[in-house]
């Protein structure tokens, strides 16, 4: 039986790659601009932190508040790109 690897996971490996997180990152703003779909351009820029090393570590590196971007993030809140701006 093959090896099987969950969607998520071999996507996060590939996003892990900074060639592979700026091409994604730039195809989801391009979809931004044309959708104005926030989620969706929210998701994509998580996908990314998570890939590089998760929240935590994202907020260290950028100076933002933790939760503030773990509120952006969730589907809960109201997302809002000018916390991450």
């Amino acid at each position: 039986m093959k090896p099987y690897t969950k969607f998520e996971d071999w996507h996060l490996e590939k996003l892990a790659s900074p060639l592979e997180a700026r091409a994604y990152l730039l195809i989801a703003l391009e979809d931004y601009e044309n959708d104005h779909n926030t989620e969706a351009f929210l998701l994509a820029i998580r996908d990314v932190a998570n890939a590089m090393g998760g929240i935590e570590k994202l907020a260290e590196e950028t100076n933002l508040n933790r939760q503030s971007i773990y509120q952006t993030f969730s589907g809960d809140g109201n997302p809002r790109l000018d916390v991450l701006l």
